[in-house]
């Protein structure tokens, strides 16, 4: 093998000892480091950047997630929110008030975050896992929790003028209170999470693009009959699916806040579940993203 080492360097035929040190240059020593040239060049390999935090990549995948659904999510907004309203309007013929039509217009309220939120998550990253998607986000220094993260927030976001426009129509088609309608404000978000994360989920996990839509439909069907029925109509069977689906506390939580005086406690107690609930779907939602993105 060719040594690298120039042959002065051994025989000591330089002027100097072949033990000596080279003088300095511009400050740097002539010694060659353990993996380095007898120059004082490296041989080892520069550190990558560090990766990025959490935080900072959550609001940038946030961003563009949310820039991308107000051009191409708006019609959908607009379909989902009508479909909403249609279904008040026909349950109007059937229910007149009590504690009937409080359900009805909780769970029309919260169908609208379960259309965008559970379905076109769903079939959003179902396109992603089908289309290579995934290898462009694989490939970026970002933790996989900011990829669901974003992308989760971004849709729950965009359902919120929806969601609004819903339970004030449905207030006044039903002649409810709006006093407690502030309550929206952590329906929405809690919600939008559980929902999400099922959705993506759903769409991670399915091994066909077709089968995340057909998921992502069947999700949003149950959200409509098991959210939007109140539930002392449904059989017992059926309830205890109710129990199951992320958003059944949301609609809960919404429902109580159309009373004259509502029990705040259980309105907490709701919200507290449906946010329990919302961390272990996301939780799962990004173990299937790092499964499906190393496959």
């Amino acid at each position: 093998m060719t040594s690298i080492v120039p042959a002065e360097a051994v025989s000591g035929h330089t002027g100097r000892p072949a033990h000596s040190e080279p003088s300095g240059r511009s400050g740097r020593s002539g010694r060659a480091g353990p993996a380095g040239f007898a120059d004082g060049r490296s041989t080892e390999a520069a550190e990558l950047a560090p990766r990025a935090r959490l935080f900072p990549s959550l609001a940038a995948v946030y961003r563009a997630q949310l820039s991308r659904a107000r051009v191409a999510r708006i019609p959908l907004l607009f379909v989902a929110t009508f479909q909403s309203v249609g279904i008040m309007v026909l349950m109007r013929g059937v229910v007149d008030g009590g504690s009937e039509a409080r359900a009805v217009v909780a769970g029309s309220s919260v169908l609208v975050v379960a259309f965008v939120a559970l379905n076109l998550l769903a079939q959003y990253f179902g396109q992603l896992r089908a289309g290579g998607g995934l290898d462009h986000y694989a490939t970026l220094p970002v933790p996989p929790a900011a990829v669901v993260l974003g992308a989760a927030g971004a849709y729950a976001s965009f359902t919120v003028p929806g969601t609004i426009v819903t339970a004030v129509t449905g207030s006044v088609l039903f002649g409810l209170p709006m006093t407690h309608l502030w309550v929206l404000v952590a329906v929405i978000p809690l919600s939008g999470a559980a929902l999400s994360g099922l959705g993506a989920a759903l769409g991670l996990l399915a091994p066909r693009q077709e089968l995340a839509t057909l998921l992502g439909q069947l999700g949003m069907s149950a959200a409509l009959l098991l959210g939007v029925l109140p539930a002392d109509r449904l059989p017992e069977p059926i309830g205890w699916a109710r129990d199951l689906l992320p958003s059944t506390y949301g609609v809960e939580a919404l429902a109580r806040s159309f009373d004259a005086h509502p029990n705040w406690a259980v309105v907490a107690l709701d919200l507290a579940v449906c946010a329990v609930v919302g961390v272990l779907s996301l939780a799962v939602a990004t173990w299937a993203y790092r499964r499906a993105a190393v496959r």
